[in-house]
């Protein structure tokens, strides 16, 4: 006696059940092999990316950082210069040559 419906004993899987991720990732495995590896590189495109985008606010800060250097240099430079050239109008010149000194100590 043969029963005319689909039973468990016949061996067929009914197709609408989903298989687990393992298996199906082991069914097609070309695929899921090909989906992580371009899942990687993406990964590793978005990183370097990030760090090109980095690399240029930190190029920009760089020159930021020079400008103000070099502003605060020539401030400096102007200061000595109006500072000396004040102590030269000194009869007794003792102010410019102690003036002299301190800058010296600083190049």
């Amino acid at each position: 006696m043969a029963s005319s419906g689909g039973g468990d004993g016949d061996g067929v899987r009914p197709t609408k059940r989903p298989l687990g991720f393992m298996k199906h990732a082991m069914a097609r495995k070309d695929s899921f092999i090909q989906w992580f590896a371009m899942t990687g590189i993406l990964l590793l495109s978005m990183r370097s990316l990030g760090q090109k985008y980095r690399i240029h606010s930190l190029q920009e800060e760089n020159y930021s950082l020079q400008e103000e250097h070099d502003s605060l240099t020539e401030r400096m430079n102007n200061i000595k210069r109006d500072l000396l050239h004040e102590a030269s109008q000194e009869s007794t010149g003792v102010f410019a040559s102690r003036l002299r000194a301190l800058f010296a100590d600083h190049h």
